[in-house]
């Protein structure tokens, strides 16, 4: 039997088609390393990162592996005056998830959430299915009837 990750069990629960995929996390230290022995395209994989704003607020943005969030970009799409990446040791009690395998989907709360609007550019885009090893590939439209997100440049 093939091993599912939560984000993979929210999925089927409700009935949304993706393709999952895994990889050995010792080839695969970097988002772009991923994409590599995935054999996909850096810019249709995207990585999720948890932000806190000065109103104490968190934030998720999914972007790109190989690209940079642009915090001021970031910070105006949500209406904060500033926001910063939170604390590696933050992540697992915050959402669950640990840094390398932390998925939009299936957070222990839900936090607004904006995914690059490159994303757009693309019919799937793949990310983190909640374990490091394990990545998912989803439609937006899909991927839309499970989470809330808005897509704008952030990076």
């Amino acid at each position: 039997m093939e091993f599912k990750t939560n984000v993979m069990r929210i999925l089927d629960k409700i009935k949304i088609g993706y393709m999952s995929y895994c990889y050995t996390h010792t080839s695969a230290v970097s988002g772009v390393d991923v994409a590599a022995v995935l054999n996909q395209e850096p810019k249709q994989v995207f990585k999720t990162l948890v932000t806190s704003g000065k109103s104490k607020k968190y934030y998720v943005f999914v972007i790109p592996v190989a690209e940079e969030l642009n915090l001021k970009k970031a910070a105006q799409n949500v209406n904060e005056k500033s926001i910063e990446m939170i604390k590696a040791k933050e992540l697992l009690p915050l959402t669950g998830y640990v840094h390398g395998g932390c998925s939009p989907i299936g957070m222990k709360k839900m936090f607004i959430t904006t995914i690059d609007a490159s994303a757009a550019d693309f019919d799937t885009i793949i990310f983190s299915a909640g374990k490091i090893g394990y990545q998912i590939e989803i439609r937006l439209d899909e991927l839309k009837k499970v989470i809330d997100f808005n897509l704008a440049d952030v990076v």
